[in-house]
């Protein structure tokens, strides 16, 4: 069967059916001291993490830096494994899975990288890169291999002569084309992008946007879409989970999030996008202080040090994921009755 090919069950992307969820989701890190190098503490990247992603949606994880979204990526696909909690990938744990299982598993979940270079083999040339997939899978017979990948480098815009080139002869743009080629290449159903553009040039990001789009609707493909750029999410998400300190504080349709955000943190980063029409003035949310340590984490709500509406209520207790009658999920204590 071609590559590009795709099933009239595959074709019909279902947006209430949930294709993944995580439920209490956690990854510390151990702190280790002195001469026996002993763990003396923890640090919280991914602190109680609960969400799903339906079938065919694209879902963006928001946040600044460090705040624990490459950490969750890696852990849905277990390329960490997690300290706690479960990945529902079609209604099975896979955070339990056999090795042999998950390596199955594997053809169905794949991740494209933040650094276009870092994540190609500089030794291989393009074709041997998106032979490896293939090899370990033996999808196809080898002599089908060639034209397989010529036919994938056409679809993510390069041409033959792409397949004897190594990474360092291409851009950076034509290089993250390659690894959405090698994450295409077992024909997933969840793709998860890791700041796919961030070390992008403005004009090429558009254009690795628009193809991403275009391969989700070809393909059928569910994305996971992580990134710190609110321009971006909201020209490539349906849905936006906002993270902050290891934990999730809003979940929200990009409409919603965008015209009415409720949590204060959410607030503030909306705040700080810039307005298209010059003559709109925005008023600007200024958060103070710094972001508190994942190691030693406040009590209560984690955002409270920082938070422009803090009650007393918010420094002991901590605010638990409500969903709101609009159909959002909030962790604030300004939305409890």
């Amino acid at each position: 069967m071609s590559l590009l090919v795709i099933s009239e069950e595959k074709r019909g992307v279902c947006m209430s059916e949930i294709l993944l969820e995580a439920k209490g989701l956690k990854k510390y890190f151990p702190i280790k001291k002195g001469l026996l190098r002993r763990t003396t503490a923890h640090v919280k990247a991914v602190d109680d993490l609960s969400f799903h992603v339906f079938k065919g949606e694209t879902l963006g994880i928001v946040g600044e830096s460090g705040c624990g979204k490459s950490t969750t990526g890696k852990l849905l696909i277990r390329l960490l494994e997690a300290t706690e909690g479960e990945v529902i990938y079609k209604g099975k744990n896979i955070l339990h899975t056999e090795k042999e299982e998950m390596r199955e598993l594997r053809k169905e979940l794949q991740m494209v990288f933040q650094d276009p270079y870092s994540s190609l083999n500089p030794r291989l040339t393009v074709g041997q890169i998106l032979e490896e997939p293939l090899a370990n899978y033996s999808l196809y017979p080898k002599k089908e291999w060639r034209s397989k990948i010529l036919e994938l480098l056409h679809v993510v815009g390069l041409g033959e002569q792409a397949i004897h080139r190594f990474p360092h002869e291409f851009s950076g743009g034509q290089r993250q084309r390659i690894g959405i080629a090698r994450a295409l290449m077992l024909g997933p159903e969840l793709i998860i992008a890791d700041e796919p553009v961030s070390a992008l040039d403005v004009s090429i990001q558009s254009q690795v946007l628009n193809l991403l789009k275009d391969l989700q609707q070809q393909f059928s493909l569910t994305f996971i879409f992580i990134s710190h750029d609110l321009s971006v999410v909201n020209h490539f998400c349906d849905r936006i989970l906002v993270m902050y300190l290891g934990r999730v504080v809003e979940i929200s349709s990009k409409k919603n999030l965008f015209e009415k955000p409720l949590h204060p943190y959410s607030q503030a980063l909306l705040s700080a996008v810039p307005s298209p029409d010059p003559k709109r003035k925005k008023e600007r949310i200024i958060l103070t202080g710094d972001v508190p340590s994942p190691s030693n984490p406040p009590t209560g709500c984690a955002f409270h040090p920082r938070c422009p509406s803090c009650m007393d209520v918010c420094r002991q207790i901590r605010p638990v994921l409500k969903q709101t009658a609009a159909g959002e999920a909030v962790a604030c204590h300004l939305y409890t009755e």
